[in-house]
């Protein structure tokens, strides 16, 4: 018999709040983090805003020692570490670097890119001929394992250490890998999520792409659009998301707080066929993908209340709402409630999995459902599928049970996860 998880932890570093606390806010208000940058328009992107969360040198003096912070300049892998430092002490454990070592608890912390900014100056010192002076953290700041070597390191943490990297799924995978580990009895405790750099280094290919809006350089808060008749491409964001799972027995015995139960989920792939792509979702993968996550968390189609999608507010939201339609054979009025936290943080790629499972998970314990800021003119072809009301455009503060969380991603991945409000 599987054991039953929980979430016991949880940490968030987002445009628009950095830590659970401002990012609960920011969710319930509808706050959006995205901002002009005087960068990326001096470097000719059509894309000049974007989502980066703020964090001060005063703030990174609380995670790292004045040793760690020299020469440090990957922004992924600080925002990584303070979300799963964060997410540990919500659990309710201490950060001592001189502590046993926990072979009960394990990491899978994923990312697409790692110290973008850091390995563009070794380039660079390279090139002058100076590579003795690289620094001694180079190779760990611009490997892509180098977040979770970090963390562990920090956490002292015994279990499986890994980094997963699955392009925009990657974090809602990280924590799907993690959940069956502790399913399994393999581990206890799982610290799970995912990070993403952020700058022009990062965003500069999907600006050539053409896939970024180009169109609110001068609105940065109106720019990401999810399930809106005028998106015009994606906000590109960074960030982290961190969660702690952990067995449902070990949570009990310790007296932790419990956000909610992670019944199941599914991953899979489109293989690029019936019309996936490198870029594009197979719709049959992605339909039969979320079946397969409520078959695996012991869940039936109206057992879902509210659906947090990928949604990115690119031409394919439409194809996405159609898929969870078909998927779980609801139109109308009998559709769940849906919202897209990228209308508030842009697109975090890599660590929007993860950042949207916080959010997810903080909306069922909260008890209520963000809104869709952005989309009062919503998407024809969405809303004949759905009834307008289904896509809240404020805070509804409501009742709910559960809620489904899915990422896709390019290569043609998606993973899904159902997260249920925690009863004994």
């Amino acid at each position: 018999m599987k054991n039953r998880v929980v979430i016991t932890g949880l940490g968030v570093v987002a445009p628009n709040g950095v830590g659970v606390a401002k990012f609960t806010e920011a969710l319930k208000n509808g706050t959006s983090g995205i901002t002009f940058h005087q960068q990326l328009k001096d470097l000719n992107f059509s894309c000049q805003i974007g989502g980066i969360p703020n964090i001060s040198e005063a703030l990174q003096s609380k995670y790292f020692t004045d040793l760690q912070l020299r020469g440090f300049n990957s922004s992924g892998i600080l925002y990584g570490c303070i979300a799963g430092i964060d997410a540990w002490k919500d659990a309710g454990f201490n950060v001592n670097t001189e502590s046993e070592l926990d072979a009960d608890t394990g990491l899978i912390f994923g990312t697409g890119t790692s110290g973008v900014e850091k390995f563009r100056e070794a380039i660079y010192k390279l090139d002058e001929g100076n590579v003795r002076r690289l620094g001694s953290t180079v190779v760990l700041q611009t490997m892509t394992s180098g977040v979770s070597a970090y963390l562990s390191g920090i956490l002292g943490l015994g279990n499986q250490v890994t980094t997963n990297s699955s392009a925009c799924s990657t974090g809602t995978e990280a924590l799907l890998m993690g959940l069956e580990r502790i399913q399994h009895g393999k581990a206890k405790r799982m610290l799970v999520g995912s990070c993403s750099d952020h700058g022009p280094y990062v965003w500069g290919g999907f600006d050539a792409m053409r896939v970024m809006t180009y169109k609110h350089n001068g609105s940065p808060k109106e720019g990401s659009r999810p399930m809106s008749a005028t998106a015009s491409g994606f906000v590109p964001g960074s960030g982290a998301g961190a969660l702690v799972l952990e067995s449902l027995d070990s949570a009990l015995k310790r007296g932790a707080t419990i956000y909610a139960e992670v019944l199941g989920g599914a991953v899979n792939s489109g293989g690029q066929r019936q019309g996936g792509t490198l870029t594009a979702p197979n719709p049959t993968a992605v339909q039969h993908c979320i079946v397969k996550a409520m078959e695996n968390s012991g869940v039936v189609a109206h057992d879902i209340d509210v659906i947090n999608g990928h949604l990115t507010a690119t031409s394919k939201d439409g194809l996405e709402v159609e898929n969870w339609t078909k998927a779980l054979h609801r139109k109308g009025n009998e559709f769940p409630y849906i919202n897209s936290t990228k209308s508030l943080v842009g697109h975090c790629l890599a660590a929007a999995g993860a950042i949207e499972c916080v959010a997810s998970v903080i909306q069922l314990k909260k008890q209520f459902i963000a809104p869709n800021i952005n989309c009062e003119d919503i998407l024809p072809e969405i809303a004949a599928l759905v009834h307008f009301e289904k896509i809240p455009q404020q805070k509804i503060e409501t009742t709910f049970n559960t809620i489904i969380k899915a990422s896709f991603g390019f290569g043609d991945v998606n993973a899904c996860v159902v997260f249920k409000k925690f009863t004994l």
